[in-house]
């Protein structure tokens, strides 16, 4: 398995708050904590904007996936609006969640709760190549169902 070092940096407001981490040895997903005051109400149909606590200098060839937890998603319907969020390899900011409830009912997020996941990815940058034609293929430009249901 490759490991590479990421610096990362705690907010003012976070210092009380673990470090993003791996749950389970075969975790490929870091969990990211709560940075928020005591609590935040986030009511169905709702969308904002909660902090991880954390800010990041990830390698250039890197970026970082932000991805929902699958057992707030299934349990409760808590998502991110933007699933997977990126964060660019130049980014140095604070990483905040877009955080939606999809459910019934208001889903209390408490500070220190982990509410999503980073993945660390590396990058291949595509170099676009202008074309008047496309190689062809079976299914050419069937899409959106195109297989039946």
């Amino acid at each position: 398995m490759k490991r590479i070092k990421i610096r990362i940096k705690k907010r003012e407001s976070a210092r009380d708050l673990p470090l993003p981490q791996y749950i389970t040895p075969g975790s490929s997903g870091m969990d990211l904590y709560a940075d928020v005051d005591d609590e935040l109400i986030l009511n169905p149909g709702e969308i904002k904007l909660v902090s991880s606590g954390i800010c990041l200098s990830l390698p250039e060839g890197f970026e970082g996936e932000i991805r929902p937890r699958s057992g707030l998603a299934l349990k409760h319907g808590i998502t991110l609006v933007n699933a997977p969020g990126t964060i660019d390899s130049d980014y140095r900011g604070p990483v905040e969640l877009i955080m939606t409830n999809l459910g019934n009912v208001p889903f209390k997020i408490k500070r220190g709760d982990r509410v999503a996941q980073l993945v660390i990815k590396e990058v291949i940058r595509a170099e676009l190549v202008e074309a008047e034609e496309l190689s062809e293929t079976i299914r050419a430009s069937g899409g959106f169902g195109h297989t039946g249901v």
